[in-house]
């Protein structure tokens, strides 16, 4: 696991601390991940600078999409080997990601494992593009039990 300040190191001021997983296909455009994004946001009543990390799976590090949306947001960006998402529990397990990536999530997976004691927002919100090539769920972190 490793983390990147997205922001050249320095730590924004964030009125909650927001962790957004992305799971994504290889190849999967930055405007559909930003897309997807604000519509997770809208949908859970929370803006773009409640954003504080952005999390996936080690094995999307060379996807330049999902680094371009922490940059995006000032985030620090996250990176999540499999066997830990994997470890995490879920509510909306995939069989084919888990074929794919040995994992049976990584949006919801991420979003949890980088918010330790967190709780999910939102769940797994798939692109609205056809085909989806992204998926992107919300967690918010718990400090001191309660959710900030």
């Amino acid at each position: 696991m490793s983390a990147e300040p997205a922001n050249g190191g320095a730590p924004g001021p964030a009125p909650s601390r927001i962790v957004v997983g992305v799971g994504a296909s290889r190849g999967v455009a930055y405007e559909e991940v930003h897309e997807t994004l604000c519509a997770a946001l809208a949908t859970a009543g929370l803006a773009r600078a409640c954003v504080a990390t952005v999390a996936s799976v080690t094995t999307k590090r060379d996807e330049p999409a999902i680094r371009a949306l922490a940059d995006d947001l000032g985030a620090t960006m996250l990176w999540l080997p499999p066997e830990r998402l994997a470890a995490t529990p879920v509510p909306h397990p995939s069989e084919v990601v888990r074929r794919t990536i040995g994992t049976p999530s990584v949006a919801e997976a991420a979003a949890l494992a980088a918010a330790p004691g967190g709780v999910l927002v939102l769940g797994k919100t798939r692109s609205a593009r056809r085909p989806s090539m992204c998926t992107i769920a919300l967690a918010r972190h718990q400090v001191g039990g309660k959710a900030t």
